[in-house]
C-alpha cells in the first residue's frame, strides 16, 4: 500500500486574549507559522477578548464555513475568572476528543510538572470540522502543535490521523 499524497487542510487561528494585539500575539503567531511550514493553508487569523459570547461567535462562523476544516483557539483556557474558551466552545461541539486533553496534559507534566493541571484544553468535532483549544502560551502552542497536531493533521501519520477522518465526518 503506497503512502497517501498529503492533504494540505484549511485551518483557522483564533487568539483569546484581553490584552494581546497583531504585534504582541506570539501564540497565534506561532501557530500560524507552523500551520503554513506544515504545508497546510491559513484560513483566517483573529484576536477576541476573552469573552465567552465573543469566542463562540467567531468560532461558530468558522464551523458554519464549509471551506474551514480545522479550528485552533489559543488562551483563555485556565481557571480565572476571564477564563471562557471551554465554556464558549463546548457547547458547539457534537463530539468531544477527550484524548487530546488528556494527551495534552501529559506531554505538559514532562516540561512543566503539575502546574499542567491548570490547563482546561479540549477538543472535539463540530458541523464535520475539528475544533481544538490551546492554552495561551506560546511553548503550551508549540507542545500541542509539534507533539500531537502536526502528526494528526497529517494524512500520511499512521497507522491513523484526523485528517483522514474528514470525508467520513461529512457523511
Amino acid at each position: 500500500m503506497s503512502e497517501p499524497a498529503f492533504l494540505p487542510l484549511s485551518i483557522a487561528v483564533l487568539t483569546v486574549s484581553d490584552t494581546r494585539t497583531e504585534e504582541t500575539d506570539k501564540s497565534g503567531a506561532l501557530l500560524a507559522e507552523r500551520i503554513v511550514a506544515a504545508g497546510h493553508r491559513l484560513a483566517e487569523k483573529r484576536i477576541v477578548k476573552d469573552d465567552v459570547y465573543a469566542i463562540r461567535a467567531v468560532v461558530a462562523a468558522w464551523i458554519a464555513d464549509p471551506e474551514i476544516d480545522v479550528v485552533l483557539t489559543t488562551g483563555g483556557t485556565g481557571i480565572t475568572a476571564r477564563d471562557g474558551t471551554p465554556e464558549a466552545v463546548a457547547v458547539l461541539l457534537d463530539k468531544t476528543i477527550d484524548g487530546f486533553g488528556e494527551m495534552f496534559r501529559m506531554l505538559s507534566y514532562e516540561e512543566i510538572g503539575t502546574s499542567s493541571l491548570q490547563s482546561r484544553c479540549l477538543a472535539g468535532v463540530a458541523n464535520s470540522t475539528f475544533v481544538f483549544c490551546l492554552p495561551g502560551s506560546a511553548h503550551a502552542c508549540a507542545t500541542g502543535w509539534d507533539k500531537i497536531l502536526r502528526a494528526q493533521l497529517d494524512i500520511r501519520t499512521r497507522p491513523c490521523n484526523f485528517a483522514e477522518l474528514l470525508p467520513r465526518l461529512r457523511e
